[in-house]
């Protein structure tokens, strides 16, 4: 009997020496470098009052000013309810790998029975020895999927800042296009206005005032249509910011940032991308620990509850009887055939998407950075060749326009003509910035449609052609 309290003395020794400790930030602080390495800003798990103080100052310090780029995705990082909803996980995850390495609680079994002056009273204390034994096996398997959910949690995070960059400059560029179509709808107006009044004198065909009232009534649903559009997208960037209130009148800049100097160089881009990606990351932890859960079904797969306790019975008019009791599963009907053959393929498959993210990863980068060249093309060759040679065009007519040479609508005719170069431009130029925050996004891990465009309102093309057509 010594030798039996001796020895569960000793394997519970051994088990409270490999218990797991809760840390005081549930591994927060891991997070929080990943994603301030990637985005250069610093999240935060708000988690008392102090600290949501901080971040009503900050976000208030942050709306004084127009916004930044930056400055939304700080805030994002800050005050989006559904992100601090997210890094609930990390508690979640630790409580698991808690509980994985504490033993499960010893059973106690008593039994009294008594038949008139005749009792019999038995008290079993006892409790698996073979979970003390696989606890470290479990308690690794569990750090894995720790890790694990630290980079699923650090890769929302990242998310959400990839698509609060997108939305920032979608709503820079919507507002932008906005007033440039408030500005042809009254230029519209006043032509279709010149129209009537000269087709009232007869001094203008009534098809080409018919043409220049169709102008104006386009001209003014494209304008409401953006207007609705813009609205449309500065609330998914408030949403995303989790902003509400007076917060929600922020100011945005009017125009959208020009073309950099040069394009961003991206030298090794599919290996680094294959070092940095946190979806990569994740799935590899979630292999590991799958492998761990995998040795420790094979242990188990014959005997998984294996109990020893310390008996006694009293019983009259017998002595006292002491001893010890052994229970084990006997494996007569299940010989964990099922839990392996399982456990391996969890395994197998979960190798399998560590492969395809990896595929996926190279491919989304290449996919990117080509984005990211031909959306730079397209927007240099509005700011260098389209706008340029619609300036001088310009120019020329109203030449000819001001030696009797052109007539009014000949004037007006061209200024329609800018309209589709002008939008052109504003979208060409929203896009290089989104290919940009794409690209970013591709070298970190991507979630699907994070950042795609979308598609603006009508860019009044077929009615320049048409109101051009007449002219």
């Amino acid at each position: 009997m010594r030798i039996l309290v001796g020895m569960g003395a000793l394997l519970a020794a051994a088990a409270l020496a490999g218990c797991a400790t809760q840390s005081a930030d549930s591994g927060f602080r891991e997070v929080q470098a990943l994603i301030k390495t990637h985005t250069g800003k610093e999240p935060l798990w708000v988690r008392s009052d102090a600290e949501a103080e901080g971040v009503r100052g900050t976000v208030k310090r942050l709306l004084a000013e127009p916004l930044s780029v930056d400055g939304a995705v700080q805030i994002a990082l800050l005050n989006n309810a559904g992100l601090q909803a997210t890094y609930m996980e990390l508690g979640i995850a630790e409580g698991d790998l808690l509980s994985a390495s504490r033993l499960p609680n010893p059973r106690f079994a008593y039994l009294r029975a008594r038949h008139d002056d005749e009792y019999k009273i038995e008290s079993v204390f006892s409790f698996n020895i073979l979970s003390l034994l696989t606890v470290p096996l479990a308690m690794e398997a569990q750090k894995q999927r720790f890790e694990q959910v630290k980079a699923q949690v650090a890769g929302q995070a990242l998310r959400v800042a990839a698509e609060t960059r997108g939305a920032y400059f979608r709503a820079i560029a919507a507002e932008q296009l906005a007033r440039y179509r408030e500005e042809v709808k009254s230029a519209a107006e006043a032509s279709a206005d010149l129209a009537r009044r000269m087709a009232g004198a007869g001094n203008l065909p009534k098809l080409d005032a018919m043409r220049e009232q169709a102008f104006h009534s386009e001209a003014s649903a494209q304008a409401t249509r953006s207007r609705q559009f813009a609205l449309g997208e500065r609330e998914r960037l408030t949403r995303l910011m989790g902003l509400w209130g007076e917060e929600a009148r922020y100011r945005l800049p009017e125009r959208l940032p020009e073309l950099p100097a040069a394009l961003r160089e991206q030298e090794n881009a599919e290996a680094l991308a294959l070092e940095q990606r946190l979806d990569i990351r994740a799935a590899r932890r979630e292999s590991e620990a799958l492998a761990e859960s995998l040795g420790l079904t094979r242990v188990t797969r014959f005997i998984d509850a294996l109990e020893l306790g310390i008996a006694r019975t009293t019983e009259t008019p017998e002595p006292r009887k002491q001893g010890y009791e052994i229970g084990v599963e006997i494996p007569l009907f299940d010989w964990g055939t099922g839990r392996v053959s399982r456990a391996e393929a969890l395994y197998m498959q979960a190798a399998s998407r560590i492969a395809e993210t990896a595929v996926n990863a190279r491919s989304e980068v290449r996919e990117s950075y080509s984005g990211y060249r031909a959306a730079y093309e397209v927007a240099r060759r509005y700011r260098d060749e389209t706008v340029p040679l619609r300036k001088r065009i310009s120019q020329e007519v109203l030449l000819r326009y001001n030696g009797m040479l052109a007539s009014v609508f000949e004037l007006l005719a061209d200024a329609r003509e800018q309209v589709a170069a002008v939008s052109g431009t504003i979208e060409a130029l929203r896009d290089f910035w989104l290919a940009d925050a794409e690209l970013q996004n591709a070298m970190t891990g991507r979630a699907a449609g994070a950042i795609g465009a979308r598609a603006t309102p009508g860019a009044m093309t077929s009615a320049t052609a048409a109101s051009a057509a007449g002219h």
